[in-house]
């Protein structure tokens, strides 16, 4: 949401600017570490108690590298505390104020969502954005010799794609994890809370819920393959040039990474020649593509981080396996028939699966009977697992059933070929069709003269006549005897 009353605030004289808004004067572009920086300070705490603000959340927070930054007296756990979403009071957020001033490395959005908000720019500009019009506040912000400026927006506001659903780490998540950790060995989380720094997980099965109770707040996590243990194959992927980082662990088990341009790499096959386990990714955002990621909600199960992952296929996959629904109806083009009798259909650039018993109603050896590849088809979805990443149709449900159409011809007797011959008695197509509908004429239901060898005199291929005892669509059976067709006769 876009705050209606949005100022910058300087302490740069709007008459020292030249005809493209650059100041020429003479003031420093840094923090003096004294009055002005204390004027800053004063200023936004005037605006805060103009609008009725006196807490504020840490938004999107960035730091350089590990290191503490002063957060230590700040926060009460220090830089693991400094995630999306941590509220501090209005005295230790003019001190985060402070230390981005000073260009200290740490960086972040303060904010209350729809409110009010502070974001330090380069060079000594500061932004704050208010529901009210903070009248006294300007006030006191001249008086204070700074010069705000109205603006219609700042130009830190976080921009978010709102067409880009964002995976959520969830139960489902955690799941879809536990599956593929066992399936196809993906074993590495990694884990970014404040922009710019990962921390790293390698997971096993018996692990992953533990690693799931320390992840930061609002975290942005990635899944990756496992490490490999064949260090001499890793670090032979070295590429010639360019920036990779190096994810290793130690004879501890502890993880560790670093980032290196052709210039560190023997330096980093060094530190990483002692792994037990170790990977290279690529830095390039083209070429770094994880398995899947996600973000995590807040413990009422909303994602508020406003930062995102760039969407990897299997995100995408999750993205639309959410809009369908058992019982829907969807269209696609039949890609592949496999020998194993699997139709696949691509359905929206995903690619869904019909089981060969949902082909049709009646029996066929294979699907090409009913459809071929190229044709477009409808058809129902029966399930969509976002954990497996499957979508299961049926082209029969979206046909009537046949069979129920027989359930009028209960009592009738009709004369049918006999398919099949079983210890328990025979089988007999009572349908004049190829795929006809076969029912069972149970041993004890054979005429007298078959009941002590039944299948003496009877032979596939052959007419046997009989009745209609029951037909059951639900259980696909159709009971039939030769005995009381041959009473009735």
């Amino acid at each position: 949401m876009q705050l209606p009353y949005v100022h910058r605030v300087t302490k740069y004289d709007p008459a020292d600017r030249d005809e493209h808004g650059h100041y020429t004067g003479t003031l420093d572009t840094v923090s003096d570490h004294g009055a002005i920086e204390a004027s800053y300070l004063q200023a936004v705490d005037a605006f805060a108690a103009d609008t009725g603000v006196d807490r504020l959340s840490v938004r999107e927070p960035h730091i350089p590298s590990l290191e503490d930054f002063g957060l230590g007296g700040l926060l009460p756990t220090g830089l693991a505390e400094f995630h999306d979403g941590t509220e501090v009071p209005i005295g230790t957020a003019l001190e985060l104020v402070r230390l981005m001033l000073r260009d200290s490395g740490l960086w972040c959005r303060l904010e209350v969502e729809g409110t009010f908000a502070v974001h330090v720019g380069w060079d000594q500009y500061l932004y704050v954005g208010s529901s009210r019009p903070c009248e006294e506040a300007l006030v006191r912000t001249r008086a204070l010799g700074l010069f705000p400026e109205r603006l219609d927006s700042s130009p830190y506001d976080m921009e978010t794609d709102g067409e880009n659903v964002q995976r959520p780490g969830d139960d489902d998540f955690w799941a879809r994890l536990h599956w593929a950790v066992a399936t196809y060995g993906a074993g590495l989380l990694e884990e970014m809370y404040i922009e710019g720094v990962s921390r790293w997980h390698r997971l096993t099965y018996d692990t992953i819920d533990t690693v799931r109770a320390g992840i930061a707040p609002r975290a942005l996590l990635a899944v990756w393959p496992d490490l490999s243990s064949d260090i001499a194959a890793v670090l032979g992927g070295l590429p010639t040039e360019g920036l990779v980082e190096g994810v290793w662990q130690d004879k501890d088990g502890r993880i560790h990474s670093a980032i290196a341009d052709e210039d560190e790499f023997s330096e980093l096959a060094a530190r990483m020649s002692g792994a037990d386990a170790a990977a290279l990714l690529s830095v390039s955002a083209e070429e770094r593509t994880p398995l899947f990621t996600a973000v995590m909600p807040d413990n009422d199960g909303v994602v508020r981080a406003r930062w995102r992952t760039e969407p990897t296929p299997s995100d995408r996959n999750w993205a639309f396996l959410k809009t369908l629904h058992r019982g829907e109806i969807v269209t696609g083009t039949v890609t592949h028939i496999a020998d194993f009798g699997v139709t696949f259909v691509d359905i929206g650039g995903f690619e869904a699966m019909i089981n060969v018993p949902e082909v049709s109603w009646r029996h066929i050896s294979h699907p090409s009977e009913v459809v071929s590849v190229g044709q477009r088809i409808s058809a129902e979805v029966l399930d969509a697992d976002p954990i497996r990443e499957r979508v299961a149709l049926s082209l029969k449900a979206l046909q009537e059933d046949p069979m129920r159409q027989l359930i009028g011809q209960v009592g009738r007797t009709v004369v049918g070929r006999v398919t099949k011959l079983v210890p328990f008695g025979v089988f007999v197509r009572i349908e004049e069709r190829a795929n006809g509908f076969e029912g069972l004429v149970h041993t004890a239901e054979l005429a007298d003269e078959h009941l002590e060898t039944p299948q003496l005199g009877i032979q596939v291929g052959d007419a046997l006549t009989v009745k209609i005892l029951d037909v059951d669509p639900t259980r696909r059976r159709i009971t039939l005897s030769h005995r009381q067709a041959v009473f009735e006769l």
